[in-house]
């Protein structure tokens, strides 16, 4: 049986970087790359995009629109992780863990678009408590969370790793506008019927996000606690091996929150934390935004579009 070829292109970035290095070694695939001084050929690219099995594309979203548009040979798969192709119906979303189906349909799949590292948190969340009736679908959404610098890409971490005269912020909350790109793409795949309020930030250490999502138990249907939201999380990930559902009594006994807990995995942590006297729940995610935020999401989604 032919080993396939799996071809990054823009493997220069953060994501691409830690995509080659997760695949590197591996003897079941054959790693194509361009050498630098051919990453900006426009025919260069189209060759190796379309002479190989699977392409992983870690570009912009207007040269992943370009990298697609360049594909002839109807042969050649595409792992997309960028922006571009998300809220496409004619893509599968690269979220194997949203239903019992989606793997399989990733597997299938010729076009594949990679979760934003955001949403994975987000919809891991909210998208189980919506299918179960639980948290209503107009329920006005907010979802607040912390990355880790590398998430703004190599400008990023330039700005804290480069030596520059000016130091990069500590602390710096941005997407003050309210039409942060990741916002269409939760409010689709997590079933609701507005966009969230989506308020991203950027601390200062490399990589790994801590996501909150805070609700108002009175908001909610009757009788619906947090025993009923973690009972809910669960039932939904019973069979995942990469994310974890805390019980209550585990997410009681922690006083904080690590964004870089799961660093270097593809492991996901969700929690419910409650104040029933209040009437307040607070949903959380724990993840590595190089994890499975990206990288190891577009890995993940490959080794299922291989054993297809």
């Amino acid at each position: 049986m032919r080993t396939p070829f799996v071809f990054i292109d823009g493997d220069q970035g953060t994501t691409g970087l830690q995509i080659h290095e997760r695949l590197r070694g591996r003897a079941d695939i054959r790693l194509l790359t361009l050498p630098a001084a051919e990453r900006k050929n426009a025919q260069r690219r189209a060759e190796a995009i379309n002479a190989c099995d699977i392409a992983i594309l870690c570009l912009p979203d207007a040269a992943a629109r370009e990298a697609v548009q360049s594909i002839v040979n109807p042969a050649v798969r595409v792992i997309d992780a960028s922006s571009a192709h998300r809220t496409q119906a004619d893509w599968v979303y690269g979220f194997p863990e949203m239903s019992a189906a989606q793997a399989a349909r990733i597997a299938q799949a010729s076009r594949v678009s990679n979760p934003g590292c955001y949403p994975t948190g987000a919809i891991g969340l909210l998208l189980p408590l919506v299918q179960a009736g639980l948290l209503p679908a107009s329920y006005p959404v907010s979802v607040h969370a912390v990355s880790g610098y590398s998430g703004r890409g190599r400008a990023g971490v330039e700005a804290h790793e480069g030596g520059g005269d000016s130091p990069a912020p500590a602390f710096q909350v941005y997407g003050l506008e309210l039409a942060h790109k990741h916002a269409p793409e939760i409010a689709l795949h997590a079933g609701l019927a507005a966009r969230p309020l989506f308020v991203p930030a950027y601390g200062a250490y490399r990589q790994g996000i801590v996501l909150t999502v805070p609700l108002a138990l009175r908001l909610l249907p009757p009788g619906v606690d947090a025993a009923a939201l973690q009972a809910c999380l669960a039932r939904h990930y019973a069979q995942a091996r990469d994310v974890q559902v805390l019980s209550l009594d585990e997410a009681k006994a922690l006083t904080q929150l690590d964004p870089q807990r799961l660093n270097g995995t593809n492991a996901m942590q969700l929690s419910v934390f409650h104040n029933e006297a209040q009437g307040q729940v607070l949903l959380a995610a724990i993840f590595d935004n190089l994890g499975k935020g990206a990288s190891g999401a577009a890995v993940q989604n490959l080794d299922l579009m291989l054993a297809a």
